[in-house]
């Protein structure tokens, strides 16, 4: 029939879809943050919405502003608390953690459905073989109303890396790499079909990282196969029986994209662009100021164990403030027990509530003028962590943790050959 995103669509729209094609499709979860919540409710209320179609289908996460820093944004969580505990559906209150670390950790987005949520980043969830983007939040809220919304069905490029990763390169190299050969522009509204050997031997929670940045390109969504390891990933936390999605053997790709990337070193995204990518030998040595580890992207419990095994005996350079964001409540608990936490702290870190605060710039970590930031993020606009006038550099959870220690950016190779 097609690519993975057509088969998905094509099943939800119970006739053969391709590319290009406009469908209506049945959403099988919904989720909107505090950030999007607000203006879900506006459009909710101006549509007269009465109940949601499937509240069991529905999540509101505050994570963006946590714990709240402002008399308005506590306000808007009111509201938010409110309009679950009026129509149904589920919220994940302060310190439960990171919306696209929450949706698939409790099990709510699983292979070869439809999942929609008012944020961009929720392309996260495609590593999971499931057709997900983000919306606005006007699309939301008729989707709470309805159960369902439109597409244009996309255009898939292919996009298979070949070849074993050197040790000290991680999933967020790969995905910089990725954003940098494509572009910021240079898939838009596509679908990146993600497949390859070093896919295959990266961990779902390093796959989460590579389909996150999926929107970085443009793309509309970031997908992959099901396979053995999302099974396993799924198999104490699925909410409901699923069948995932294969492309067919005639699927017809807008390009094929097959790289190696054996000889792949730790990249870069410098200021103030996620495509503006350099290879860390450009800009080892650079002093910092600040170096930030979590988010959606790079706050999980793979994530802080990396960086806990680089730091472990080691403490942060006098000048380096090192702030460390969980990405979820649960994760928070393991990286306790495990010890990792313990390693993180004991090596100078602060650790914020599981939240988006630092990343953002809504709550804390926010950098001073002129200040250089290595961050584990997505993202490095002018302003995203909350000042226009700092600088930020986008790099691994290794990367970020080997150049704490150090005081400059350094690559993690050094130490983990």
């Amino acid at each position: 029939m097609g690519t993975i995103s057509e088969e998905i669509l094509s099943n939800h729209a119970e006739e053969e879809v391709r590319a290009g094609q406009i469908v209506i499709s049945p959403v099988d979860f919904t989720m909107s943050q505090d950030g999007t919540t607000p203006l879900t409710i506006v459009a909710f209320d101006k549509m007269e919405g009465k109940e949601f179609k499937n509240p069991d289908r529905y999540c509101a996460v505050i994570d963006h502003s946590v714990p709240s820093p402002l008399e308005g944004v506590s306000n808007l969580h009111t509201k938010m608390r409110e309009f679950i505990g009026e129509y149904g559906g589920t919220l994940y209150d302060i310190g439960d953690g990171v919306c696209h670390q929450l949706v698939p950790e409790k099990g709510n987005a699983l292979p070869g459905e439809v999942v929609i949520g008012a944020d961009s980043h929720t392309c996260t969830y495609g590593a999971l073989n499931c057709f997900s983007t983000g919306v606005g939040s006007t699309d939301l809220a008729a989707a709470l109303i309805t159960g369902k919304t439109w597409f244009k069905v996309p255009e898939t490029i292919k996009l298979v890396y070949d070849g074993q990763l050197e040790k000290g390169v991680f999933s967020k190299d790969v995905a910089l790499y990725m954003v940098g050969s494509l572009t910021h522009r240079g898939a838009t509204y596509k679908a990146l079909e993600l497949s390859g050997e070093v896919i295959d031997s990266l961990s779902v929670e390093a796959r989460m990282t590579i389909t996150n940045m999926a929107v970085e390109t443009g793309a509309k969504v970031g997908i992959m196969r099901c396979d053995e390891k999302v099974d396993a990933y799924l198999k104490e936390r699925a909410k409901r029986p699923y069948k995932g999605a294969d492309p067919s053997e005639d699927a017809e790709y807008e390009r094929i994209v097959e790289d190696d990337l054996s000889d792949l070193p730790p990249m870069i995204a410098k200021p103030h662009e996620v495509d503006n990518v350099a290879e860390i030998e450009e800009l080892e040595g650079m002093d910092i100021d600040q170096v930030f580890i979590g988010t959606c992207t790079n706050g999980r419990l793979e994530d802080l164990t990396m960086a806990a095994k680089i730091l472990k005996g080691e403490h942060v350079a006098p000048d380096v403030r090192f702030i460390v964001s969980p990405a979820s409540r649960e994760i928070y608990l393991k990286a306790m027990e495990s010890g990792v936490m313990d390693a993180l702290v004991k090596a100078g870190a602060c650790v914020t509530a599981a939240s988006c605060g630092p990343c953002v710039g809504t709550a804390n970590g926010i950098p001073s003028d002129n200040e250089v930031v290595i961050s584990t993020a997505n993202r490095n606009f002018k302003g995203r962590m909350g000042n226009i006038n700092s600088k930020i550099y986008l790099a691994s959870p290794a990367t970020a943790a080997y150049s704490a220690i150090k005081g400059k950016l350094s690559d993690p190779r050094e130490v983990m050959a």
